[in-house]
């Protein structure tokens, strides 16, 4: 036969006793997780900078080739407008 009294005792001990210890060890938890949980956010933070460096060297090396580019068409342009002058001048042409 189950001694209830001794089931209930039983249950209070541990009952009693985890009102205790869940508060111990969730401080204990906090206090000893937190140097880790900072860490990590520090280093998601870090490859969010080196994405956002990447991102902005890329942009600049667009921007370098499109200035090549400009710098090119205007060498061509004017190039053309120099052979146009040569043209209406009557000046002979080099080869």
């Amino acid at each position: 036969m189950i001694d209830y009294a001794g089931v209930a005792g039983l249950t209070a001990v541990i009952f009693g006793g985890l009102t205790v210890l869940v508060p111990v060890v969730g401080f204990t938890a906090r206090f000893a997780l937190k140097p880790v949980v900072e860490a990590l956010g520090n280093l998601r933070d870090v490859r969010g900078q080196t994405r956002q460096v990447e991102l902005v060297e890329r942009r600049l090396a667009l921007l370098e080739e499109q200035q090549h580019a400009t710098d090119r068409l205007l060498d061509r342009f004017t190039e053309v407008q120099s052979f146009e002058a040569q043209l209406r001048s009557g000046a002979p042409i080099p080869r």
